[in-house]
């Protein structure tokens, strides 16, 4: 794996000189954000040596380097997941290579289902703990040089951060939950069963991605922030069908929101 990561550096590092504090990686309907960053660098991901390419609609594959309000960031403009058939170390590559181009704080979104019947779609909720039902992304030979053997998960996302959002978010009078999401492997939606079972376990939310990010994040040290769209509800009495089109629609019309958390985050740090 080192010799991987080495390459891919080394050819992102031809294509740019950029070196990012901050990296960001957006999900489902989430690449709005990209509007805001004053773009030096674009590279798209099936030009990168040892990248998956995006193979999900809304998920457009580019690696975005540039200025999000004169912070200097990596955003992954698209993700990978579990049940598209990558592996756990191609789905959480990029994070290894965004800790090895100098990012000191990793911020992720995604888009997700309510379990909590507090929570309404359009709601954004920072997670504050996970609980995985994917494979572990560290299950295999462990690097030393990249982190320990046995990482400690008792804060895996930062509790600095996410106070700093909820100060931001009552300031600006911006509704946010705070709560526990769960990843499970999809692709598809969960039955009425399985969202009561999440919620007995202690989950607010369910989605299909990063939770093996910021567990390969948290391997190396990195301190990390994730939130979440509400797009959708397994509340017993609000479950109806949906569809890839309608949780893309609420997260499209959730994401100024979101956005403007991110970056009134990244500019406090």
């Amino acid at each position: 794996m080192l010799k991987t990561i080495a390459e891919t550096v080394s050819y992102i590092k031809s294509k740019t000189d950029f070196t990012p504090d901050f990296g960001i990686i957006l999900g489902t309907g989430l690449g709005g954000l990209v509007k805001e960053i004053r773009i030096d660098t674009v590279i798209e991901y099936q030009d990168i040596p040892n990248f998956p390419v995006s193979t999900v609609e809304s998920h457009h594959g580019k690696l975005i380097f540039g200025f999000l309000d004169g912070k200097k960031v990596i955003a992954m403009q698209g993700r990978f997941h579990f049940y598209e058939g990558y592996t756990m170390e191609q789905v959480t590559f990029p994070v290894r290579v965004m800790k090895n181009l100098g990012i000191k704080a990793l911020f992720v979104s995604n888009a997700s289902g309510g379990l909590n019947p507090d929570y309404e779609v359009g709601d954004l909720m920072i997670l504050n703990d996970h609980i995985n039902l994917l494979p572990n992304p560290l299950i295999g030979k462990n690097h030393n040089e990249l982190g320990p053997r046995f990482p400690d998960m008792s804060e895996p996302y930062d509790h600095a951060m996410i106070e700093k959002a909820k100060f931001i978010a009552k300031e600006t009078g911006m509704k946010v939950q705070v709560g526990c999401y769960a990843a499970v492997s999809g692709p598809s939606l969960e039955t009425p069963a399985e969202y009561r079972y999440l919620r007995i376990i202690g989950a607010d939310t369910v989605g299909m991605s990063t939770i093996p990010e910021v567990i390969v994040a948290r391997h190396m040290d990195i301190p990390t922030f994730a939130i979440s769209i509400i797009t959708d509800l397994g509340v017993p009495g609000k479950i109806h069908k949906v569809s890839l089109g309608e949780i893309v629609a609420v997260a499209e019309k959730a994401e100024p929101k979101m956005t403007q958390l991110i970056k009134s985050l990244v500019t406090s740090l």
